[in-house]
């Protein structure tokens, strides 16, 4: 009857250190807070991808962030259509970093809780002694805290790195796909080019065999008709192989989509993620450093030890890692990684609004670069149209008419270049803000 008593005692006591392990302790262990749980993930579409449920108050900052972003590219657009597309076939990788993630947060927003194990000694009689342990931690400097938050930290740093790739993989695809747009019009200026030109060799052979002209002028627009012919067939490859690529990461066809979208972008409108991937990085190492400090404190345990021999409990003070000469450089060492994620942040801030900077000046000198070549397209258009005027009356020769042509195809193929670089560079500072595709989607 002692022994059942004795017995019921030491539950009772599990129970008032189960109790203890909710209540604040000087702040060291506290009870998993909502905020402290694994934060809501931004999942895929994969048959397995099932969104988190939980109230508004569990869901960490950094990743509601993200998953307002909305996507810059017009619904229903051809930018859209290669977005849809390739995402669709994407493998996710970081999904499952951050599946991960989730699971090692969700382990450890329990780590204030009673631990409960065997324990197995040998006597010096040859006995095994089988006894079962509870241990609750009731100090621990504020190790298990940190360690929440940690955990809590790496689902946000993964989450930022989903974001990333994903971006990164819709900025790749639409990349390949305006440079196939462009390779496509160079090829069609290309063609419309060998025509014309075809029509002055054909003058010039008539006159050559009349004998009105010198066969070096034919030789030279033969010439330039192969140099054309190269540029087209050239064009044409670098469309095929960009549309080749484009539908190897995609679920479907992309070589029936064409055009282009409008695309605007803000850069005032959202954070760049090297930014919120570094702040998110500066938590976890603040975290960690802290959990690492802690590590040099006693921790206080309240144990419970029941076997065959009765129940016992008692108070434990262990400290997990022994003080030596170096304690006070390694405490030192630790506060010197937080500094330095601090200034990763800031680091990364600068790096970022440099480059976004830079794609905007570049975006706008495209812009006007697009805008004056139009403008000597039409000119040079207007040159050619005086003198093929000039040339049906006379006054002219066909090469003198084969110069003015060359130059405005040239002003054709460099508007055409420019057009579509200034979309590139929109949309990598899509990419680089998180734009390219919706937070909630992701």
């Amino acid at each position: 009857m002692r022994r059942v008593d004795g017995f019921r005692a030491g539950i009772a006591f599990a129970a008032s250190l189960g109790l203890a392990g909710c209540m604040e302790l000087g702040g060291d262990v506290t009870r998993a807070r909502t905020s402290d749980l694994n934060a809501p993930t931004i999942m895929g579409s994969g048959p397995k991808a099932e969104p988190a449920v939980l109230p508004a108050e569990a869901q960490s900052p950094v990743i509601s962030t993200l998953q307002s972003r909305r996507s810059i590219l017009p619904e229903g657009g051809a930018f859209d259509q290669v977005a849809a597309a390739v995402l669709a076939a994407n493998s996710r990788a970081a999904e499952a970093e951050l599946r991960a993630a989730r699971l090692r947060a969700e382990a450890q927003s329990k780590n204030w809780l009673p631990t409960l194990g065997p324990q197995i000694s040998l006597t010096s009689l040859g006995q095994v002694i089988a006894q079962l342990v509870i241990d609750q931690v009731l100090f621990d400097g504020g190790k298990r805290k940190a360690e929440r938050d940690f955990a809590k930290a790496d689902v946000e740093v993964s989450a930022v790195r989903l974001a990333e790739d994903t971006n990164r993989r819709v900025y790749e695809a639409l990349a390949l796909y305006v440079l196939a747009q462009e390779a496509r019009e160079k090829a069609g200026l290309s063609a419309a080019a060998l025509k014309d030109m075809g029509r002055f060799a054909y003058i010039m052979e008539q006159r050559v065999n009349g004998g009105i002209s010198d066969t070096s002028d034919l030789n030279i627009l033969r010439q330039k008709l192969a140099e054309i012919r190269s540029s087209e067939q050239m064009s044409r490859e670098t469309a095929e192989t960009s549309f080749a690529e484009l539908n190897a990461m995609s679920v479907k066809k992309l070589d029936g989509v064409s055009g282009l979208s409008a695309v605007s972008v803000d850069p005032a409108g959202a954070r760049p993620l090297a930014v919120v991937l570094a702040e998110a990085e500066k938590e976890r190492s603040v975290a960690g450093a802290q959990a690492e400090r802690a590590g040099h404190m006693p921790v206080i345990c309240a144990q419970v030890i029941g076997g065959t021999g009765g129940v016992s409990a008692g108070v434990t003070a262990v400290t997990a890692k022994p003080l030596g000469f170096g304690t006070g450089a390694s405490l030192k060492a630790i506060e010197a990684a937080t500094e330095a994620a601090t200034r990763r942040v800031a680091q990364a801030d600068e790096d970022a609004r440099r480059d976004i900077a830079r794609l905007m000046q570049e975006a706008q000198g495209l812009d006007r670069q697009g805008m004056e070549a139009q403008a000597l397209t039409a000119q040079a258009k207007a040159n050619l149209d005086l003198f093929q005027e000039q040339y049906d009356a006379g006054q002219r020769q066909v090469m003198d008419v084969v110069g003015v042509y060359e130059t405005y195809a040239r002003a054709a193929q460099s508007a055409a270049s420019l057009k579509y670089r200034a979309v590139l560079a929109r949309l990598e500072i899509a990419r680089d803000l998180g734009l390219l595709a919706d937070g909630s989607e992701i």
